[in-house]
C-alpha cells in the first residue's frame, strides 16, 4: 500500500520532525531499512562523513547540504534502532547533548568568565574531568586515523596547560626529531637499517610537524588533503597529456613526465 509522503516543512523542527517520520515509516515498509542494525550502518557513517568532508574541502555548497542531510538520516536511524531495542530515542539523545552544551559553557550559562578560546577549551577539559572521565585523553577515539588522532590529542592536552609556550620551541623539536631520524641512515658500511627504530623516529618526526602546524594554526588533515588532491589533479593531466600523444607513462622519462606535470602547475 502506498503512503502518503510528508509534506515539505520551512521550520528546522517541523523539518527534523518529517524526517523522522520518514524513518519510521521506512523502518517498518522497506525490506533494506527493516534488516539494518547498527553494526551494519556503522561502516555506511563512516563513507558519508567522508563525502561530506571532501565536499567541504571542495566548497562545493550544494553538494554540503545534499551529506549534511545523509549524515542525518544516519543519526535519526541509529536513535530508531535504539528506540526499539528500549535504550533510548531521538527525543532522549537531543535532550543529552543540550544538556552537555550548557554543562559546558558555564560562560554563557553561568557566571564564569571566559573572554579567550584557550579559556573556553581548559575549562571544557577541566569540566569534563569532573563529569568522571578518568584521562584528558579519554574522548580521543581510538579507531581515528593516526593523522588526526596527533592533531587530537595535542588540542586535548593543551587544554590543561601542557603545550610549548611558543612556536620557536616547537620548531626546535622539529629539528632535533629529523637530525634523529636522519641519523638512523647514517649506518657504516654493511650495517642494516634498523626498522624499528627507523620508524619510530619517523613518527617522532611527523607527531612533531603536526605539533608544529597546530601552533600555526593549520590542520593537518586538511593540509594534507588539500596537497592529494593537488597530486591527483596534476597527475591526471600528465595521464590525459601523453594519452593525447600516444604516449604510455611506462615507456617516458622522469623528464619528459616533468614537462605535463609543469604544464599542470601552471593551470
Amino acid at each position: 500500500m502506498a503512503h502518503q509522503a510528508p509534506e515539505t516543512q520551512h521550520t528546522p523542527g517541523g523539518a527534523f520532525e518529517r524526517l523522522v517520520t520518514i524513518i519510521d515509516t521506512l523502518r517498518v515498509e522497506c525490506p533494506w531499512d527493516r534488516k539494518q542494525t547498527m553494526e551494519s550502518l556503522r561502516l555506511l557513517s563512516i563513507e558519508e562523513l567522508y563525502e561530506l568532508t571532501d565536499a567541504i574541502l571542495d566548497k562545493d555548497y550544494d553538494e554540503v547540504k545534499k551529506e549534511l542531510g545523509d549524515v542525518m538520516v544516519h543519526l535519526v536511524f541509529y536513535a530508531k534502532i535504539a528506540s526499539e531495542q528500549k535504550q533510548f530515542d531521538i527525543v532522549d539523545s537531543l535532550n543529552a547533548v543540550c544538556d552537555k552544551l550548557i554543562t559546558r559553557h558555564p560562560h554563557i550559562y553561568g557566571d564564569v568568565e571566559a573572554e579567550t578560546e584557550d579559556v573556553v577549551k581548559s575549562n571544557w577539559e577541566q569540566i569534563k574531568l569532573k563529569e568522571g572521565n578518568r584521562s584528558v585523553l579519554s574522548g580521543v577515539p581510538k579507531g581515528l586515523p593516526a593523522l588526526v588522532k596527533a592533531y587530537r590529542i595535542q588540542d586535548k592536552v593543551r587544554g590543561v596547560g601542557f603545550d610549548w609556550e611558543d612556536k620557536t620551541e616547537v620548531w626546535a623539536k622539529v629539528e632535533e626529531e629529523l637530525e634523529e631520524f636522519k641519523n638512523e641512515f647514517n649506518l657504516t658500511q654493511g650495517e642494516e637499517i634498523d626498522q624499528d627504530r627507523a620508524e619510530a623516529e619517523f613518527g617522532d618526526l611527523l607527531f612533531s610537524l603536526i605539533n608544529y602546524g597546530r601552533h600555526l594554526g593549520l590542520n593537518p588533515e586538511n593540509a594534507l588533503e588539500r596537497t592529494n588532491k593537488k597530486f591527483i589533479f596534476r597527475f591526471n593531466h600528465l595521464e590525459k597529456r601523453a594519452s593525447e600523444n600516444g604516449q604510455q607513462l611506462k615507456d617516458m622519462s622522469l623528464a619528459e613526465m616533468d614537462v605535463y606535470w609543469n604544464e599542470a602547475k601552471k593551470l
